[in-house]
């Protein structure tokens, strides 16, 4: 699999020289590599979203414990402290591979959007200038 900075690099699908001569083959594969990148930030969301209900859930069950409301269990204490942390950890990994993604996205967008504007579109008449 490509890393997300692999579209500007030139190692997912060949160097930017060769593409020169074909843009629309170049277009395609910085669309493919748009979709993947597409894939990346939307799991990353989803992390995102997992690692913010265990921080709540950890901070909750550990204040219902210091309530005294759910019991006082060393264990349960443990394990509330643990998904907290975890939670933090893994939502700060996200976070910073969520904005990289969004970096490396724009990138993408940029660069087909170049490429686009080098291709030598005809305009297309329409049907009465056709037949003459």
């Amino acid at each position: 699999m490509n890393r997300p900075g692999d579209i500007l690099d030139g190692e997912a699908g060949g160097s930017l020289m060769d593409d020169e001569d074909d843009p629309a083959g170049e277009i395609s594969r910085i669309e493919a590599q748009l979709e993947e990148l597409a894939e990346v930030s939307e799991r990353c969301r989803k992390f995102i979203l997992v690692s913010k209900v265990a921080i709540a859930g950890g901070g909750a069950l550990l204040l219902l414990m210091i309530l005294g409301l759910f019991g006082s269990s060393p264990a349960v204490a443990i394990g509330s402290i643990a998904m907290v942390l975890g939670g933090i950890v893994s939502l700060g990994s996200n976070v910073s591979t969520l904005r990289q993604t969004m970096a490396d996205i724009n990138d993408a967008e940029a660069l087909r959007s170049d490429l686009i504007g080098r291709i030598d579109l005809r305009v297309v008449g329409d049907r009465a200038d056709i037949r003459r």
